[in-house]
């Protein structure tokens, strides 16, 4: 039997896993029922299974039972996205205000497969395997949590390999493997913009020192700073994604604050930006006869793939599903991924596996939408991947 063949038959198994975490997701660090299903579902494996102190994590360690070839981390993000619903799925979430949009529930469901995958095979592993369940992807460095609590020296010596995998709701055709060498996501910084003025009565402005209108220009300002400051071979993303100010039309607010995220692929153009936010907001705030705060916050490093890792993916995946099942990204994406904080450290790569429902990835909603819906028909390829991928790099290590 092959790891394939073993994996489809855990299919119907995996896809309910996933729908049960789907109805109930957890958003941030603090996952405790999302945590208590995983360990549920790994009960039994005869893993060293380990929990986070400040988070909640699950760290498993399978030690192979064919020598000390070397330890491979694999990787799934378990938490939820601040999203109400709209998929229309049968098994939509069940809490107000939390939505799996961008996939962890498949990321879960797959490592768990991984895991019960490898375990059948424990004899056959010269090197151990750490299994990452990690919270707080989205926007809370879960990924740095878990490395600051020991996650790459989990199997008592430092990790040789890791490796990671990321559904997509669009772009991708279903069961499509996607990744490319070097960079392949962006890093992202989170600016937080406070215009500071004096309240008043709308009927008469000039007696007020309004923040909105000098706010609003501010966004308008940076998206065109965005453009005529940097090459066009630079790439560069600013959007602001929250806005608020005033509580009632006829009321001039005392201020204004708006947030944006930044992403760019080069360390000095990042520094550049972070220079530019400041210069357009600050002279903009004086030019109003008003005041600014501005707050820049680094988020996630770029996330870069191994040159070997990436083209021992891609070997794996052809070897495995066959040629058409893998195609290179042309260019990096400009989402950004705490998995980059173990690729600065251990050597590795990161790859995309299509999961859209329905035949129209490029108009299909896209992960991070209400409406996005998985098709968890790839969860069984997604878990052969991670299990190949393990089995085979131990082998090269154990060599």
């Amino acid at each position: 039997m092959t790891l394939r063949s073993d994996a489809a038959a855990l299919q119907p198994e995996l896809a309910a896993l996933r729908r049960d975490l789907h109805r109930t997701p957890e958003v941030g660090l603090d996952l405790p029922r999302t945590q208590a299903k995983v360990l549920a579902a790994l009960d039994g494996l005869g893993l060293e299974t380990s929990i986070g102190r400040g988070l909640s994590s699950v760290t498993a360690v399978l030690r192979g039972g064919g020598g000390t070839g070397g330890t491979v981390l694999l990787r799934g993000d378990m938490d939820a996205l601040p999203v109400t619903e709209a998929s229309g799925e049968e098994f939509s979430s069940e809490i107000p205000g939390a939505m799996h949009a961008c996939g962890h529930d498949l990321h879960t469901a797959g490592l768990v497969g991984a895991a019960r995958l490898l375990s059948a095979r424990r004899a056959e592993l010269p090197g151990d395997v750490v299994f990452m369940f990690q919270p707080g992807e989205e926007g809370w460095d879960g990924a740095g949590h878990m490395i600051e609590e020991g996650v790459l020296n989990a199997a008592g010596r430092p990790v040789d390999a890791a490796y990671g995998l990321h559904v997509s709701a669009s772009r991708h055709k279903r069961g499509m493997f996607t990744s490319r060498p070097g960079p392949l996501m962006a890093a992202s910084e989170a600016v937080k913009v406070r215009v500071v003025g004096a309240g008043g009565h709308g009927s008469s402005p000039e007696m007020a020192r309004d923040p909105i209108p000098a706010a609003c220009e501010m966004v308008t300002a940076l998206q065109t700073r965005m453009t005529r400051g940097f090459s066009a071979f630079e790439p560069v993303v600013l959007t602001v994604g929250s806005f608020h100010a005033g509580t009632r039309r006829n009321v001039i607010p005392d201020d204004a604050v708006f947030e944006a995220t930044v992403r760019s692929f080069d360390l000095g153009v990042g520094d550049r930006i972070r220079t530019e936010v400041l210069r357009v907001c600050e002279g903009i705030a004086a030019a109003h006869g008003l005041d600014v705060e501005i707050a820049y916050e680094p988020e996630y490093p770029l996330t870069v793939n191994h040159a070997e890792g990436h083209e021992f993916i891609a070997e794996t995946v052809r070897e495995v599903f066959g040629e058409e099942r893998f195609t290179e990204l042309p260019n990096p994406m400009t989402g950004a991924e705490d998995f980059s904080r173990v690729l600065q450290r251990v050597p590795g790569a990161f790859v995309f596996l299509g999961a859209v429902r329905g035949d129209d990835p490029d108009h299909a909603p896209g992960n991070h939408s209400p409406r996005a819906a998985f098709d968890d028909s790839v969860l069984a390829d997604g878990a052969t991947l991670l299990a190949e991928l393990a089995c085979r790099r131990l082998a090269a290590l154990a060599a």
